[in-house]
């Protein structure tokens, strides 16, 4: 058997075969069969009570002796013990129609005991073993009234009158079949240019069509996962559009075939009209007609559907090869329908018995559903490969559902052979029932298929959102990607129960009212809904409390307020973070009193427990407090120069508990907020440098007092430095002025974290100028002292003429000096310690 490509539900769409056209052609199949219901074996018929026989089971019953008798003889023919008929029952009580008459037997055969099975059940086994034969009695006499079929064709065409009147009725109707076929065959050809424009204009459509949706088609690969699952829905949206735009042309065309099925019936009830036909051959005429006028129009129905010869305007997903398959088997398999009803409708006309028409029913029935047997066995191949999906997992249980997607067929025909059983034997309501629910539950899966398409559709242009926002909030739209995998979750969760709700429902089962009247059900309703209610409020609360902190931060970066859009960025985390968990408590509370738990014990129990952790845990309570009212008030923010806690660096990172700053030697000190009593932030304000300067007392202080300042001048008309600087240099005096020289003291202001960089090229320039001006500093003087009990020597920092050379040597003293004191060094960081 040569194989079959898989179908393509669109040209411009990847290879793919619908699931659902197999089920549908074989309901659509088994649906017209069931257009014609059974009709029941004809069973013998009990024969009704006379008057005289009424009369005496009427006096039977109202005797309680004989009531009470009668009543224990049918029990015990219920059982099927043998009974002894009493010789006060009267001999003409009747037994009823459906028992056999109880044959006399010895007295001790009635005393003998009864078996252990008890009554009901023996009753209820009884029952069954009836029905059951019953039904076999029905399914065996197809073929025993088949011969009844076979005798009534026997004695009629033996007849010559009846002979003659059956030839001329079917040749009258065989007649006008063949010049309606013939004017069918005229017209359809006629059409056939029609049909070519048609086809025409919808290959332009869904060329316009498809370069309409290659040009908004992204041509860049997709990685992320929310944009792969909006792409699959924008794809399923464009090929149910493009299946709504098909639609049209398919009505079209199938009213352009259907025309040459209205010329063929023109012609029959014309002929019936004109022609001066009998009563018989009026009715076979028009029986025939109607009949393949209706076989006409189910074969054209899905001829439309799968449109071999025109794919544009295709409405199932098939390819060219699968269509014309299915088209040509259609073709076979509706000819069973047509020939049901000229059966039922003839057969009576010519005194058939109901009996043999019923058999011949039921054996067009057989003989359909063996052809559709075939035809399932013909197909299975293509089905298993529709059926298979296009990645599959290697694990043990997708190999499992692979192979059982191979083995489709065994209960498709399975559930073939079961149909035509229940019809042959006549199960009240089986056949009917089984066509009546799978049509029903396609028509839900495609409906739901349907909805499902349009609902995915509205909600990806509900997270489309409106380029004026997105110019407000740039990163509203990356939000709205980020949920929108969740909301088509939900979105397909609720779908699905809608359509199990609807199936189950087809299938007898009261599950609307379930949930619309039981408790349970409005209990578990009531829960879900209130959950996603919460669940939606809560994440439109998180959102426009996070659009709102990124529009405010955004709005302080523009107008040039970097400082508090610092500390805006860096208080974001914490606000987040205690506003994700006021959410989530609020949520998972609702939840768990929605869900039937009583959340008292439990928030009586948190609360304990909270006081605990908050009496044990003093000091994380109190990190938290001081470091959220220090980001609050903007002590301190990521980049700043700070001294705290003993440690003077840069400050990498803040938390709600924590400050991290690293020194000048690469150390990073992590230091909790509860330890910092105090900060020095060199990153607010101004800087102001202090510089000293120790000169001897005879130095004169203003003219070095104008070196400096002339210097700082100069810098300040450095294009590099001048910006540093915020002020002239400011002489503050004398500090200080006693033995160890006059201290010369002043000041100068410069912008935050630059003082470091403006002190050290402030000494660099004025080292040089005070060297060239001859300035005096001052000189610590050295003591040289004898020894313990010795008369003390000074000795001056001048050098002493030489003795004469008769004057006695003077042992050198031990030499005690008193260094100078250190140079002055800014209050601020020390220079050694201060950033580049």
């Amino acid at each position: 058997m040569p194989s079959i490509p898989r179908p393509d539900p669109f040209p411009s769409s990847p290879t793919r075969t619908g699931r659902a056209v197999p089920g549908i052609f074989l309901f659509l199949l088994l649906g017209v069969l069931a257009l014609f219901p059974a009709r029941a074996a004809d069973t013998t018929t009990a024969a009704p009570l006379n008057q005289q026989e009424a009369q005496q089971l009427l006096n039977v019953l109202n005797n309680p002796k004989e009531r009470d008798a009668f009543t224990h003889t049918l029990s015990l023919m219920a059982r099927g013990l043998q009974v002894e008929t009493p010789a006060t029952a009267p001999a003409a009580v009747p037994a009823p129609a459906t028992a056999a008459p109880a044959k006399a037997a010895p007295a001790k055969a009635a005393a003998k005991p009864v078996a252990e099975v008890p009554p009901d059940i023996h009753t209820g086994l009884s029952s069954i073993r009836l029905q059951a034969l019953g039904y076999l009695h029905n399914f065996l006499g197809l073929f025993s009234d088949l011969g009844i079929v076979g005798r009534w064709a026997h004695t009629t065409l033996a007849s010559a009158d009846t002979r003659t009147t059956i030839l001329h009725a079917f040749a009258g109707g065989l007649v006008a079949m063949v010049c309606g076929i013939v004017l069918e065959r005229i017209v359809s050809l006629s059409l056939r240019k029609p049909l070519r424009q048609l086809t025409q204009n919808a290959e332009n459509r869904e060329q316009r069509n498809t370069t309409a949706t290659n040009a908004t088609t992204p041509a860049e690969p997709i990685v992320d996962g929310s944009s792969q699952t909006r792409a699959a829905d924008q794809r399923r949206q464009v090929e149910t559009l493009r299946f709504l735009a098909r639609v049209p042309y398919a009505l079209g065309h199938f009213a352009l075939k259907a025309i040459p099925v209205l010329a063929f019936l023109a012609v029959a009830y014309l002929a019936v009209l004109v022609l001066p036909w009998s009563e018989k051959t009026d009715n076979v005429i028009t029986t025939l007609a109607n009949c393949y006028a209706a076989a006409r129009c189910l074969y054209l129905f899905v001829e439309t559907g799968f449109a071999p010869r025109s794919p544009t305007i295709r409405l199932l997903p098939a390819t060219d090869s699968t269509a014309f398959l299915l088209t040509r088997w259609w073709n076979v398999l509706v000819a069973a329908p047509a020939i049901i009803f000229c059966l039922s409708t003839l057969g009576s006309q010519f005194n058939l018995s109901p009996r043999g028409t019923d058999a011949m029913i039921r054996g067009v029935v057989l003989i359909e559903h063996i052809l559709i047997a075939i035809f399932i066995w013909r197909i299975r191949h293509l089905v298993s490969r529709a059926l298979q999906p296009r990645a599959v997992p290697n694990t043990a249980m997708w190999t499992f559902i692979v192979a059982i997607t191979r083995l489709w067929w065994v209960p498709a025909m399975f559930l073939d052979v079961s149909l035509w059983v229940v019809w042959a034997a006549h199960l009240p309501g089986g056949y009917r029932w089984i066509l009546d629910t799978t049509g029903i539950t396609i028509g839900i899966l495609v409906a739901s298929r349907l909805v499902a398409v349009m609902a995915y559709g509205l909600q990806d242009r509900f997270f489309r959102i409106n380029p004026v926002l997105t110019e407000r909030f740039p990163d509203l739209q990356k939000r709205a990607d980020r949920y929108y995998p969740f909301a088509r979750r939900i979105l397909t969760g609720v779908l699905l129960f809608l359509t199990l709700i609807a199936m189950t429902e087809a299938w007898g089962l009261p599950t609307f009212g379930f949930f619309l009247h039981n408790a349970v059900g409005r209990h578990l309703m009531d829960a879900v809904l209130t959950m996603l209610v919460a669940l939606t409020v809560a994440v439109t609360i998180w959102e426009i409390i996070n659009a709102f902190l990124s529009q405010q931060l955004t709005r302080f970066e523009k107008s040039d307020q970097m400082s508090r859009a610092t500390r805006l960025r860096t208080v974001l985390p914490i606000i987040r973070t205690v506003l994700l968990a006021i959410i989530i408590i609020i949520v998972a509370v609702t939840t768990l009193s929605q869900i039937g738990i009583n959340v008292t014990p439990l928030l009586t129990g948190a609360g304990i427990m909270g006081a605990a952790i908050a009496f044990g845990s003093q000091s994380l309570v109190k990190d938290f407090i001081t470091g959220f009212f220090m980001l609050v008030e903007d002590a301190i923010q990521v980049g700043d120069w700070v001294t705290t806690g003993g440690v003077s660096g840069t400050v990498e990172n803040l938390s709600i508990r924590t400050v991290k700053v690293r020194d000048i030697n690469g150390d990073l000190h992590i230091i909790p907020f509860s330890s910092v009593s105090s900060i020095a932030n060199t990153a607010r304000g101004y800087n102001q440098v202090i510089v000293k300067q120790q000169l001897d007392l005879s130095e004169d202080l203003p003219r070095v007092t104008a070196i400096m300042a002339k210097t700082l001048k100069e810098m300040r008309d450095d294009p590099v430095f001048g910006p540093m600087i915020l002020s002239d240099y400011n002489d503050l005096g004398v500090d200080n002025s006693d033995s160890g020289g006059a201290t010369l003291l002043g000041s100068f202001r410069t912008t935050p974290m630059m003082k470091w960089k403006v002190k050290r090229e402030f000494y660099r320039r004025i080292t040089n100028l005070l060297a060239a001006e001859n300035v005096k500093f001052y000189t610590g003087t050295s003591y040289f002292t004898t020894p313990p009990g010795n008369a003390m020597c000074i000795t001056a920092d001048v050098t002493l003429p030489a003795p004469a050379n008769d004057a006695p040597a003077t042992p050198t003293p031990p030499t005690v000096q008193n260094p100078a004191p250190e140079t002055a060094r800014d209050n601020g960081k020390p220079e050694g310690n201060a950033p580049a």
